[in-house]
């Protein structure tokens, strides 16, 4: 019997906001990956949110629930898409997923930020539904 290959960032589908949005339309879920906080400020409707990550005094740590709590709201065949607030925890909980047997899932491209600047988070300005990324440095 052959060994499967262990599922790597490369092997995660990344769609744009517009394609997701699509999706959206047809039935798949949005898993939102972000911090309780970040999807407390603004969200994609009917988004789930499941935390990746968590940012503690110690820095940044994988939620270890993140799986089970998948598990328990989502089956391993439905459609997903899945998006943080830029993209980077999105596709490394893709990676997860993909390796726990979850068989359709898609990382959106850019996170919540591109679905804001595209225009689909409605009518607030920019400022007040973004965030700065909390799991990045700061640019100067």
């Amino acid at each position: 019997m052959e060994e499967t290959k262990p599922k790597t960032v490369e092997d995660v589908e990344t769609v744009d906001v517009y394609t997701a949005k699509g999706f959206l339309s047809t039935g798949h879920r949005y898993l939102d990956v972000r911090t309780n906080e970040e999807f407390a400020k603004s969200h994609v409707e009917d988004a789930l949110n499941i935390p990746y990550m968590f940012q503690t005094d110690e820095g940044r740590v994988i939620n270890p629930d993140f799986l089970p709590q998948v598990a328990s709201v989502c089956k391993k065949d439905e459609h997903m898409i899945v998006a943080c607030n830029a993209g980077g925890r999105g596709s490394r909980a893709c990676v997860d997923l993909l390796n726990a047997g979850y068989e359709h899932v898609a990382n959106m491209g850019g996170g919540y930020s591109a679905w804001v600047d595209a225009g689909f988070a409605g009518d607030k300005p920019r400022e007040e539904l973004k965030i700065a990324c909390q799991f990045r440095p700061k640019e100067n």
